[in-house]
């Protein structure tokens, strides 16, 4: 074990770190963890925070990370919405789009260069909208029956939350199904490869070099499989032993927190 942890750490360059049940639950940090993340950093690996929620900008993340005590000067956050500006300027430039989210994460896409129209959208994209209300979900539905090309940000069926989960893009995703019957042409973030795309471009890394660790077999994990990054699931959140069974997702390493690989740095 400790000689298969140490391998790992002296291969990779990037940690992409999941969020919740990762690094933090419910913004309580999961054990010493800002100690974890400088020990990473001292080691000369770079610290990107990824996370599907596109309901919020990096920015607002850069705040959040701020004041639970994680962010430092050099480390990233990347969002499912960013990986989806990314791929909308190289796969439809110059096209506008009919976007539901967020206003501040509306404004982030326009920073990106994706214009956005409320009446002449030739794309509909589907974002974690917060504020979205049915006149929104009938303007959607049009331009996806009508055949306009359909991109999400990402699949998550819900958010995750004390008590109980709010609906997130999966379930938007699964409405508009029923209504207009189709599905997303294309899905931007975990599990599926345009983000990792997006994150070795913008880093300049091979696969190879980058270890994604999360809590959640079917985002994270299989994000890394997919991706050919290794995998390292943690026990800090959603999966359980048993839950490895039935998964096809298949994990390189597995602790019990990240803060466990302090003691093979």
């Amino acid at each position: 074990m400790q000689r298969k942890v140490q391998e790992l750490i002296a291969q990779k360059k990037v940690f992409l770190l999941d969020l919740d049940g990762t690094l933090y639950l419910d913004e309580t940090p999961i054990g010493d963890m800002s100690h974890t993340l400088e020990a990473l950093r001292e080691h000369g690996k770079r610290v990107v925070y990824l996370t599907n929620n596109s309901s919020k900008t990096a920015e607002e993340y850069v705040r959040k990370l701020s004041r639970i005590g994680f962010y430092r000067e050099g480390d990233l956050v990347y969002t499912s919405a960013m990986a989806t500006a990314e791929y909308l300027r190289a796969a439809y430039p110059q096209k506008k789009v009919y976007l539901a989210a967020t206003d501040a994460v509306k404004a982030e896409f326009f920073e990106n260069g994706i214009e956005h129209s409320e009446d002449e959208g030739e794309i509909a994209v589907l974002a974690d909208d917060t504020t979205i209300y049915f006149p929104k979900f009938c303007k959607l539905n049009e331009l996806i029956a009508r055949g306009a090309p359909y991109v999400a940000t990402h699949p998550d069926a819900v958010c995750p939350a004390k008590g109980v989960f709010p609906p997130d893009v999966g379930s938007f995703i699964a409405l508009l199904e029923a209504s207009s019957g189709r599905r997303p042409d294309v899905i931007c973030g975990k599990p599926d490869r345009i983000m990792g795309d997006c994150i070795r471009r913008r880093l300049g890394v091979r696969a190879e070099e980058v270890v994604m660790v999360g809590d959640r077999l079917h985002t994270d994990i299989r994000f890394g499989n997919r991706n050919g990054f290794s995998a390292l699931l943690v026990y800090s959140g959603e999966t359980r032993p048993q839950d490895l069974e039935k998964s096809a997702d298949r994990p390189d390493l597995i602790l019990d927190s990240l803060n466990d690989i302090v003691a093979y740095l």
